[in-house]
């Protein structure tokens, strides 16, 4: 990661962790996906955006492996996903061979739009859900 792009995520990741995301869980039509926290066991949530296609919720994480949702995911796949106020449980899969830019053109525009924006190591990330729509 070159000096830029890690000055970029501190900053980022501070703003959402400290302001947008604690708002954003309050919404109650945000989109959130709870893993399960590799270090203390909790339940852990965060504000993502992404789309239910054939059975998977997919989304696109903008730090790849540096995200902590996605090292809570490759400790513990078991997730769940809050779609429209409603909450499905799921496996997460890390999906390295998939274009992330291809793929954020099919998600909700206004998130994939900050994701390219900020994002510097974009992987997607894909749920195979337990109950569907």
């Amino acid at each position: 990661m070159s000096r830029y792009d890690e000055i970029k995520f501190r900053a980022v990741t501070t703003l959402q962790r400290r302001v947008a995301n604690p708002l954003q869980r309050r919404m109650p039509l945000q989109t959130l996906l709870e893993t399960t926290g590799r270090v203390s066991g909790q339940p852990r949530r965060t504000p993502v955006g992404g789309r239910i296609v054939d059975g998977a919720f997919w989304l696109v994480s903008e730090y790849g492996e540096k995200s902590q949702y996605v090292r809570n995911i490759q400790a513990n796949p078991g997730v769940r996903v809050r779609v429209r106020g409603r909450w499905y449980t799921g496996t997460a899969h890390l999906v390295r061979d998939d274009d992330p830019r291809a793929r954020l053109k099919q998600l909700p525009r206004m998130n994939s739009t900050v994701v390219r924006a900020v994002g510097t190591h974009l992987l997607t990330v894909r749920v195979d859900l337990d109950d569907t729509p």
